[in-house]
C-alpha cells in the first residue's frame, strides 16, 4: 500500500512511520488496507444504494408529499443525477488542489448532512433541493474514492483486488436498492430510506477521519475557471436530455435542444482545454488510448446493463406480474453473481491483464444479455436467474477491468482527473435506459399495430431492446481487441 504519513503538500515536516505494507503479492491486506478498502467501499456503496432505493420509493413519496404529477415526482431521482454527472470533472480536479482526502471526508459529511435533510423533508421542494445537495457531494466522492484507491494501493494485485470488490459493492448496492427500498418502504416508510443513507454517511465518515494519511504530489496549483464552467455546463446539458428524451421524445425541443448545446459546449470545452496552462482535463491524459478507449466501453458495459436492468423490471412487473418486491428478490441472482466476479476478477486480471479481462467481460455480459431472448411470457426463475446472473458476471468484469486499464500509469498529480473520468460512464450511460427503452417501446407499438398492447407485445418489445443490449455489448467486446490491444501494455 503506496501510503506515507506527511504534512500538506506546501510543508515539509518530519514523517511518521508508515503503516505496515502488504504482502508481498499484494494478495494479503493488513489493518490499515482493510480500514481503507472498507471506508471506500462504504461510501461506494451507499452512492449505488441512493440511486435505486430512491427509485423504488418513488410512488410513496409522491403521495406522501403530494408531488403534483409523476414528471414532477420524476425529479427526486434526476435532481441527483444531474449535479452527479455535470460537477465530475470540477471535482476530480478539486481534489489535486485541495487533496483527495480532505474532499473525500467533505464530501461523505456533506452526503450524511443531506440525507438526514431528505428524511426530514416535509415538501417536494424540500426534498428536492436535499436530493440536489446529495448528488453534490456523490460528485465530490466519486472521483476522490478511485484516486484514494489508487493512491494507497500500489499497481499490481493489491489494487486488482481492491477495484474488484470496489466493483462488486457497487453493484450490490444498485441491487440492494432496489430490494431495500421496497422492503423498507413496505413496512416502515420511504424516509427510512434515507435514513439508511444517513446511517451509511456516518459510518464511511468515521473511516474517512481515521484513514491513514496520504502523500499527494499538489501539483495542481490553479483552477481551470472556463473549463470548470463549460465542462459543469455541458455534461449538464447532454445528461438532462438523455434523461428526458425517453419521455419527452428525442426530436423534441425539451430533450433535442439540451444534447445539442451540452455537445457544443463540450467542444468549445476542449478547444480551451488547449490553450490553458492547467487545464481541468489535460489533453495529454484524455488522449491516451487507455484512457479515451477503456471509458467508452465503460459507457457501452454501463449503459447496456443499465437499461437492460431497467426491462427486466419492466419484465417481471409488467408481464409475469411480480409484486416491487418479488422482482427485487429476483435481482439476487445478479447480486450474486457479482460478489463473486468481484472476487475472483483480481486474479484473472493478475493472470491475463486488464484488457483481455474487458473483452472476456463485455462478451459474458453480451451473452447473458443476448440469451434474454428466451425468456419467457410465464414464469421461468431458472432462465430468468441464469442470464441475469451471467450478465451481472459480465459487467463487474468489464467494470473492473476498465477502471484498471483507465487508472494504470497515470502520474500522481492526475489521479483525481483520471478517477473522476472513470467514474463519469455510469452517469453518461443514462443514454442507454433512454435508448433500450424507446426501442423496446417502438416494438411494441408495432406489434399491438396501435391496439391496447397485450403482454405478448410488451414481451416482444422488451426481447427487442434486450437483445440490442447484447449486440451492443458483444460488438464492443470485439473493439476492444481492435483498438486496445495493440496500444496499451495493460
Amino acid at each position: 500500500m503506496a501510503v506515507t504519513e506527511s504534512s500538506p503538500p506546501v510543508h515539509s515536516a518530519p514523517q511518521a512511520a508508515a503503516p505496515p505494507e502488504p504482502a508481498a503479492d499484494g494478495a494479503v491486506f493488513g489493518p490499515h488496507e482493510w480500514l481503507v478498502l472498507i471506508t471506500l467501499c462504504c461510501a461506494t456503496f451507499m452512492c449505488g444504494l441512493d440511486f435505486s432505493i430512491v427509485t423504488v420509493a418513488l410512488p410513496d413519496i409522491g403521495s406522501a408529499l403530494g408531488f403534483s404529477s409523476a414528471g414532477t415526482l420524476q425529479w427526486v431521482a434526476t435532481a441527483s443525477l444531474l449535479p452527479s454527472a455535470s460537477l465530475l470533472p470540477l471535482f476530480a480536479r478539486v481534489a489535486d488542489l485541495i487533496g483527495r482526502k480532505r474532499l473525500f471526508t467533505l464530501g461523505v459529511a456533506v452526503f450524511t448532512l443531506f440525507s438526514l435533510g431528505a428524511a426530514l423533508a416535509n415538501s417536494p421542494g424540500m426534498l428536492i433541493a436535499a436530493r440536489i445537495g446529495q448528488g453534490t457531494a456523490a460528485a465530490m466522492i466519486a472521483p476522490s474514492a478511485i484516486a484514494l484507491m489508487t493512491g494507497y494501493f500500489q499497481e499490481g494485485p493489491g489494487r486488482a483486488r481492491a477495484l474488484g470488490l470496489n466493483g462488486a459493492v457497487m453493484s450490490l448496492g444498485f441491487v440492494f436498492g432496489a430490494l431495500g427500498g421496497g422492503v423498507i418502504t413496505n413496512g416502515f416508510s420511504w424516509r427510512w430510506t434515507m435514513v439508511a443513507l444517513c446511517v451509511m454517511g456516518a459510518l464511511a465518515l468515521a473511516g474517512a477521519l481515521a484513514l491513514p494519511a496520504i502523500h499527494e504530489s499538489g501539483a495542481a496549483r490553479r483552477m481551470d475557471v472556463p473549463g470548470a464552467i463549460l465542462a459543469t455546463l455541458g455534461l449538464f446539458g447532454l445528461v438532462y436530455g438523455i434523461s428526458t428524451g425517453g419521455d419527452e421524445g428525442w426530436t423534441q425541443p425539451a430533450a433535442l435542444g439540451p444534447i445539442v448545446g451540452g455537445l457544443v459546449l463540450l467542444v468549445v470545452f476542449l478547444l480551451v482545454e488547449r490553450r490553458h496552462p492547467e487545464p481541468l482535463v489535460p489533453l495529454s491524459v484524455l488522449n491516451r488510448p487507455s484512457v479515451k478507449w477503456s471509458g467508452l466501453f465503460g459507457v457501452v458495459t454501463f449503459g447496456m446493463c443499465a437499461g437492460t436492468t431497467v426491462l427486466l423490471s419492466l419484465y417481471m412487473q409488467d408481464v409475469l406480474g411480480f409484486t416491487a418486491l418479488q422482482a427485487g428478490l429476483s435481482y439476487l441472482g445478479e447480486g450474486a453473481a457479482a460478489t463473486l466476479g468481484g472476487m475472483y476478477v483480481a486474479r484473472l486480471l493478475g493472470r491475463f491483464g486488464g484488457v483481455k479481462v474487458l473483452a472476456a467481460g463485455l462478451l459474458i455480459q453480451g451473452v447473458g444479455t443476448v440469451a434474454m431472448f428466451a425468456l419467457p411470457q410465464d414464469v421461468n426463475l431458472a432462465a430468468l436467474l441464469v442470464t441475469s446472473s451471467v450478465m451481472g458476471l459480465g459487467h463487474v468484469f468489464s467494470v473492473v477491468s476498465f477502471i484498471t486499464v483507465m487508472t494504470t500509469g497515470v502520474t500522481e498529480e492526475d489521479q483525481g482527473v483520471v478517477g473522476g473520468l472513470s467514474q463519469l460512464p455510469q452517469y453518461v450511460a443514462a443514454i442507454g435506459v433512454s435508448g433500450l427503452s424507446a426501442i423496446a417501446a417502438a416494438r411494441t407499438n408495432a406489434l399491438s399495430s396501435g391496439a391496447a398492447p397485450s403482454p405478448a407485445d410488451i414481451l416482444g418489445g422488451l426481447h427487442a431492446g434486450m437483445v440490442t443490449a447484447g449486440v451492443v455489448a458483444l460488438v464492443g467486446a470485439l473493439l476492444v481487441g481492435v483498438v486496445l490491444r495493440k496500444r496499451t501494455t495493460v
